[in-house]
């Protein structure tokens, strides 16, 4: 009897020493909230900042909702740190939020919950971009949104949920942005564009409008068709990293750039510049020397020096082009630049009706694509004036074909064997005929299976099925859009995840 209450004793005891452990390492592992600041960052009714000081570096958190909804967000930890700042982003405007502090060392310790309410959308962000007289489902377009660029001052770059809510905005006062894409960091590249006045493709047009217009040889000078004099980066807080004027840059040739801005995994800056080529044009039906305007890629590092350089004069041959007299003053008309699977680059060739496959090292010309192009290929899927190139999901190569004989634009895929040298349509997605664009424009494979296309002159973003025709949500722009880039939602994971 004695046994047993010895023995019930000492578990006991074993207990109290337990929790009395439990107590102490909780005691000294408690983090006390010395303060919580709230910010609006340049005034964006859509991001919430909340720095967070506590009295011990600690791995903490921001757990935040919309008052009376069961959908919880969370932000990224950043390791132990007694200063912490929460990006608080996509916010919905004019809406009441709750969040906690919660501070994760060996236990979880959770503050009490605060509130905050986001401003009304700015009115000059506020715009009849999706409405229900037109198509609008919203899970069209899956849970991504679209990113657009306005390329007058002051310029921005604004991204656009199926609602037609701006839920992300970045704005530059001195300069448009013309174009932007994501970098492997997770950031965005965008190509800044002075003002000009070359508005000819500022605001969007009727069909019949676009039909009547005739396409003669590029002569709008350097700075049209989406010219650019600087590039810069931005992370998704709308902090600007660093930027890079090229109009000062040492070597005039890249004072302009166009259409394209890319970064490598190695954090490698490529564009297109305008390289020129003095030649005697007098064997060609010239009157003697003349300057030719070209394309070529540039590889800067992100201060602006120049790492590489390549020129479509340096494997053209001029004197088996019976255009060069045409197209003299811009003879390819580059437009669109990417990366291959392979790391090599592919470039539209718009005059061309091709795309060609340029060796990143050795800047040989691989393969040209299209009409009288390297590959076998079904004639009915030509392109012509074609924009956009882009790898898809699955692996093929897809872009935007103007079609300016068919008058009837869409967006295109291809697989291309370059064993046997032939070219396999897997998309062919036709736009509405009072959907044509003669310029500009693009289309890009959703993760949803559905497409997001671009008429850019009529002014119109669009989600259609995979086979086209169809229009499943619409966007309309009070300006002419260069192209719509799809955000994909995977995108914030640096930032905050859902729970």
């Amino acid at each position: 009897m004695k046994r047993s209450k010895y023995r019930i004793a000492g578990v006991i005891s074993g207990i109290v020493m337990i929790l009395l452990a439990i107590l102490f390492l909780f005691q000294t592992q408690k983090v006390a909230i010395k303060s919580v600041v709230l910010s609006t960052p340049n005034n964006v009714a859509t991001q919430e900042d909340i720095n967070v000081e506590l009295d011990k570096p600690s791995s903490v958190y921001v757990e935040y909702w919309i008052k009376g909804s069961s959908e919880k967000f969370k932000t990224i930890s950043n390791g132990k740190q007694k200063n912490y700042t929460a990006h608080l982003l996509l916010l919905q405007t004019d809406t009441t939020y709750e969040y906690q502090i919660i501070v994760h060392n060996l236990f979880k310790q959770k503050s009490k919950v605060y509130s905050f309410q986001t401003r009304e959308q700015s009115p000059w962000l506020v715009f009849n971009w999706v409405n229900n007289l037109k198509p609008h489902d919203a899970s069209a377009l899956g849970d991504g949104m679209v990113m657009l660029c306005y390329g007058r001052t002051p310029g921005y770059i604004a991204m656009v949920d199926g609602t037609g809510a701006i839920r992300w905005y970045w704005q530059i006062d001195d300069i448009g942005v013309r174009a932007a894409k994501f970098t492997p960091r997770g950031t965005i590249l965008a190509m800044l564009r002075p003002p000009v006045k070359d508005a000819i493709d500022d605001k969007p047009k009727s069909h019949e409008e676009i039909a009547k217009e005739t396409h003669g040889p590029m002569r709008r000078g350097s700075i049209g068709f989406a010219g650019g004099t600087a590039i810069a980066e931005i992370d998704l807080t709308g902090k600007m990293l660093w930027r890079m004027d090229l109009d000062k840059n040492k070597d005039p040739e890249l004072h302009i750039i166009h259409h394209d801005v890319l970064m490598d995994e190695q954090q490698n800056i490529y564009t297109l510049y305008r390289p020129k080529k003095i030649v005697d044009m007098t064997p060609y039906g010239g009157n003697g020397i003349d300057t030719l305007g070209g394309d070529g890629i540039v590889k800067l590092d992100t201060l602006g020096n120049v790492l590489k350089k390549w020129s479509a004069w340096d494997v053209w041959d001029i004197d088996n082009d019976p255009q060069i007299m045409k197209f003299a003053y811009d003879r390819f008309h580059m437009n669109s630049l990417t990366f291959d699977k392979d790391s090599n680059f592919l470039v539209s060739a718009a005059l061309e009706n091709q795309v060609w496959k340029i060796n990143a090292k050795t800047g040989e010309l691989m393969w040209k694509f299209g009409q009288n192009g390297d590959f076998k290929m079904d004639t009915s899927s030509y392109f012509a004036f074609q924009h956009s190139l882009n790898i898809n999901s699955e692996g093929d190569l897809m872009l935007f074909d103007n079609s300016l004989f068919r008058k009837e634009s869409r967006g295109l895929s291809f697989h291309l064997d370059t064993t046997n040298w032939t070219a396999t349509t897997h998309i062919d997605a036709p736009l509405p005929k009072q959907k044509y664009t003669s310029r500009m424009g693009s289309s890009y494979l959703l993760p949803n299976g559905n497409l997001l296309q671009t008429s850019a002159k009529t002014g119109t973003v669009m989600v259609t099925s995979r086979e086209g025709k169809d229009i499943l949500w619409q966007l309309d722009s009070y300006y002419v859009p260069y192209r719509a880039e799809y955000v994909p939602a995977s995108i914030w994971n640096k930032y905050f995840v859902k729970e």
